[in-house]
């Protein structure tokens, strides 16, 4: 081997080997943990989002992230039925074999507000996860003001999934939704006329939010009144609120970490942004109110007119409206 060979290899494993050594002392601390609502899940404060984990060009590198995540201390796994035409859950399905699944609290979501749906999708998901049963499902973009009333109404999407949790295949149920806290408010209050709770919700809850249509402001108040666990997703607005150049990635982690969060989903397309959210939640600290209005007067002048949350103003961020036929 010649000299620029050999130290091409050397500096490849070098770097290999220094990978490796800081994701295994990174393992020995521990990642906090938090509860799931009523629940009394012990659950990740930071979670693992799929998304990004099916657009990743290296499925190798998708799994590699995933049990990463794993052996540090995430616990709490994030995906949907619809991510990357199934591709996230087919690679965490890949990720959670060898004894990896015993160490997750697995989520996904179905699009389904039908029975036949919703029931096909849990199916789908089952098969592509490898599991025999998913830890919380959730309707998935719950967007628009007829959606609440078509997932509760006779042959909805809610038969199919009150089944699927009677047979032990599904644990804990819940909805997402990104667009209005008015709309998460209608689906609270429709469950609650049917005599049902959820036991999870998951909303955008980041430094830009609280300015802006909050779900914060509306929302958060009714998950902590009812036992809910509250799911924090977008805390830095899939990067774009990173472009406004007012908060740090470090910052917007530790604002949805300092608010009553059961866990804080963040989407980790490589190894070094799977480092930072280990940074993040090993190194948080409760905020003092002053250090919390330091930041949203940071924030305010870009989050007024929503410019930095696209996922509320425009249908940038829906995948249902974009297939319709997912619904059912």
């Amino acid at each position: 081997m010649d000299r620029r060979r050999f130290l091409k290899t050397a500096a490849a494993t070098t770097l290999m080997t220094s990978l490796s050594k800081n994701f295994a002392h990174a393992s020995e601390a521990s990642v906090p943990t938090r509860t799931l609502g009523r629940s009394g899940e012990k659950i990740s404060m930071v979670g693992l989002g799929g998304y990004h984990l099916g657009m990743q060009s290296d499925e190798q590198e998708s799994i590699r992230i995933i049990r990463s995540a794993l052996d540090s201390g995430i616990t709490f796994l994030d995906n949907c039925w619809d991510y990357n035409n199934g591709q996230s859950e087919i690679r965490m399905g890949k990720a959670l074999r060898d004894g990896y699944r015993q160490k997750a609290f697995l989520m996904t979501k179905i699009d389904g507000q039908t029975k036949k749906a919703a029931s096909q999708q849990i199916e789908e998901s089952l098969r592509r996860l490898q599991t025999d049963r998913i830890d919380l499902l959730q309707f998935h973009e719950v967007i628009r003001d007829t959606d609440p009333d078509r997932i509760f109404a006779s042959s909805g999407g809610m038969e199919a999934v009150l089944e699927a949790k009677k047979k032990g295949r599904v644990r804990y149920i819940g909805f997402t939704g990104h667009k209005s806290p008015d709309i998460h408010l209608k689906m609270l209050e429709t469950a609650f006329a049917h005599q049902f709770t959820f036991d999870a919700v998951q909303m955008p809850l980041n430094v830009m939010d609280a300015h802006f249509n909050s779900f914060e402001k509306k929302v958060l108040p009714v998950l902590i009144k009812h036992g809910i666990g509250v799911l924090g997703m977008k805390p830095m607005g899939d990067k774009i609120i990173l472009n406004s150049k007012t908060a740090t990635p470090s910052e917007c982690l530790h604002y949805a970490m300092n608010l009553p969060t059961s866990v804080v989903i963040t989407g980790c397309d490589s190894m070094n942004i799977l480092q930072q959210a280990l940074d993040a939640a090993r190194s948080f600290k409760p905020m003092s109110s002053e250090e919390v209005a330091t930041l949203l007067a940071k924030t305010a002048p870009a989050a007024g007119k929503g410019e930095f949350e696209h996922y509320k103003t425009t249908h940038d961020f829906d995948g249902t409206f974009h297939n319709p036929q997912w619904l059912g």
